[in-house]
């Protein structure tokens, strides 16, 4: 899956893939910049693909909702997270509808917006990536039904 190793670090900008494990440290390689650092447990470090955005019924994971974007913006990047806040909220209007307004901070969408371009720059999230996973999620929902 396009997301499996992408992380994201608090207090730090864009994504990082986890290139090793240390003892008590994991060396990271920004996608940014293809530099690496350890980063420690003390660090709120969180795996992008358990990151899930609220709606008013339920919580839905981010590769959706990038799946989502990419469908919309035909594979190319998005506005950008600099955009004003109003066309910030209008673009989530149109990407989720139903996105819980209470919930979901500005800063959030900033962010969204920010790692969706990164990935679709560096090449991870594409028509076969995607394809690869809704594949391996029509696996998981067959072998749930078995």
């Amino acid at each position: 899956m396009y997301l499996e190793g992408i992380l994201s670090i608090a207090g730090k900008p864009g994504l990082y893939k986890m290139v090793n494990q240390a003892r008590n440290s994991l060396i990271v390689e920004s996608l940014d910049t293809k530099k690496r650092f350890p980063t420690f447990a003390t660090a709120k470090i969180s795996a992008l693909e358990d990151i899930a955005i609220y709606t008013k019924t339920e919580e839905k994971p981010l590769v959706e909702v990038f799946n989502t974007i990419f469908e919309l913006e035909e594979g190319k990047q998005t506005i950008s997270h600099k955009s004003s806040n109003d066309e910030l909220m209008s673009f989530m209007e149109r990407i989720m509808p139903d996105y819980d307004k209470d919930r979901v901070r500005l800063a959030d969408m900033k962010k969204l917006i920010q790692w969706y371009n990164i990935l679709i720059e560096e090449d991870r999230l594409n028509e076969k990536a995607i394809e690869e996973y809704e594949k391996k999620i029509a696996e998981e929902e067959a072998e749930e039904e078995n």
